[in-house]
């Protein structure tokens, strides 16, 4: 962008709206860019809505695992349309600008569906576990009623851990600069912009993301350690290989989001590593939501027939 604005507040004073540098700053690829994130942003409703639909309009699909997808893809949508719409206003826009409220909103529902979607990963995970391990307790243990207790409770849990964490970045006094290194609000580029002593806040803040991303991370890893010990037991290959196609999905969904995760948020605060903080968080942020529905869609046959049952509805 091409100016920046640069807020005089004393230090007792507080900042009443930041300003995004955005992803770059050469104005020649402001609308390729635009195009590209539109684009990006409409499949990803088109995608994770068709997804949706399809688990609510075939009842051969309601069953704990697409209630479980249905959630992530619900997820997935609310948390595209987070920041992407103001993403694309700041495209075309001379000063990028948002108040502090919104900021701090835009903060929130980010950590929200963030935490949301770590805690449904893990139940995923245990609903694996189940299945592969324990199938004779499946239906008990994974009955409608504890699936919707499930949901909840994630729900919940990343309710609680995004109000906590957007408390302590509240209670941060702003007083030197209001210009936000970044696309949108996030933690670390509000930390660099913050003064005085904040280091109870931050470390509330980052204890909060440590239980999250550790303690989903250990269930995750607990539940496929034992399916990995099940499925070494096997001895048949028809068995070996429909655990590993039931598995698969949500591997390459758990390894994507945490992966990318923690490269966009484990990053050193030097000038290059701030250009890789925004690669990563784009591909966090706006490529992940796009490839979660086709993860679950392209290689599952459960869903390929639930489109052509619905497309011959639609046809007929």
């Amino acid at each position: 962008m091409s100016h920046v604005k640069q807020m005089d507040m004393e230090n007792d004073s507080s900042v009443t709206e930041f300003i995004f540098i955005g992803l770059t700053d050469q104005p020649e690829l402001q609308l390729p860019l635009f195009l590209l994130f539109f684009v990006n942003y409409t499949a990803t409703v088109v995608g994770n809505l068709s997804l949706m639909s399809l688990i609510c309009l075939n009842s051969h699909l309601h069953t704990p695992m697409y209630i479980f997808i249905l959630n992530l893809s619900l997820i997935d949508f609310c948390y595209s349309s987070v920041f992407t719409p103001k993403t694309l206003m700041n495209f075309v826009s001379e000063i990028n600008t948002i108040s502090f409220r919104g900021c701090m909103a835009q903060l929130f529902f980010f950590c929200l569906f963030v935490n949301s979607e770590c805690f449904v990963l893990t139940v995923m995970a245990y609903d694996r576990y189940v299945a592969i391990c324990r199938p004779l307790m499946y239906t008990v243990v994974m009955s409608p009623g504890a699936c919707s207790l499930l949901m909840l409770a994630s729900h919940l849990m990343g309710l609680s851990s995004a109000i906590v964490h957007t408390g302590c970045i509240i209670r941060l006094r702003f007083c030197n600069s209001n210009v936000i290194n970044h696309y949108m609000c996030d933690t670390f580029p509000l930390l660099e912009l913050s003064c005085g002593s904040s280091h109870a806040n931050e470390l509330v803040s980052s204890v909060s993301v440590a239980v999250v991303i550790v303690g989903t991370g250990i269930i995750i890893m607990s539940s496929y350690a034992f399916i990995l010990v099940n499925i070494i037991h096997l001895s048949s290959s028809k068995g070996l290989s429909k655990a590993m196609s039931t598995c698969s999905s949500h591997i390459i969904t758990v390894a994507l989001f945490y992966g990318f995760g923690l490269l966009a948020h484990i990053m050193p605060s030097s000038a290059e590593s701030v250009v890789q903080r925004k690669f990563f968080s784009v591909v966090y942020t706006f490529v992940l939501p796009l490839l979660n529905p086709l993860i679950y869609s392209l290689r599952n046959r459960d869903v390929k027939l639930a489109v052509k049952r619905t497309l011959k509805r639609i046809t007929v």
